[in-house]
């Protein structure tokens, strides 16, 4: 099972897994071994999501979700990268954010503000030349 947050569970075999070689320089290695993992999942047609969810996930991505992974020489360490990064996308795409309600600001808040800027004033006023005086004498 792919565990993505509290409430979903995608059982492996409805992911999709294609293995290709990694692009780049490498050598012998890099050419006939294939360790890049690729991972779809059919967000359309998963009967592990809930109405909600599919709508939310279908908004954000569309009909599937690929993932892919070529950082490791390992073809399993890329495939455990491939899936943990599907999961993290899944989850960030499910999570909703609390509204923001707007709240008047603190007496304290007010009273950081005024001394900020009444300090930014005196910096300022600092700055300036000096008045020259004519003493008359």
């Amino acid at each position: 099972m792919l565990r993505v947050n509290r409430t979903l569970r995608i059982p492996l075999d409805e992911l999709e897994w294609r293995f290709l070689p990694s692009g780049g320089p490498g050598g012998q290695h890099a050419n006939r071994s294939h360790t890049r993992a690729e991972v779809r999942f059919d967000i359309a047609g998963s009967p592990s999501l809930g109405p909600r969810q599919r709508a939310r996930l279908l908004e954000r991505f569309g009909p599937e979700l690929r993932v892919a992974a070529d950082d490791e020489r390992s073809q399993a360490r890329n495939r455990a990268l491939a899936r943990q990064r599907l999961a993290e996308r899944l989850e960030a795409a499910l999570r909703t954010d609390r509204p923001r309600h707007a709240t008047r600001p603190t007496a304290a808040s007010r009273a950081r503000r005024l001394e900020t800027k009444r300090r930014r004033g005196q910096q300022k006023r600092e700055r300036r030349r000096p008045i020259a005086r004519d003493d008359g004498d």
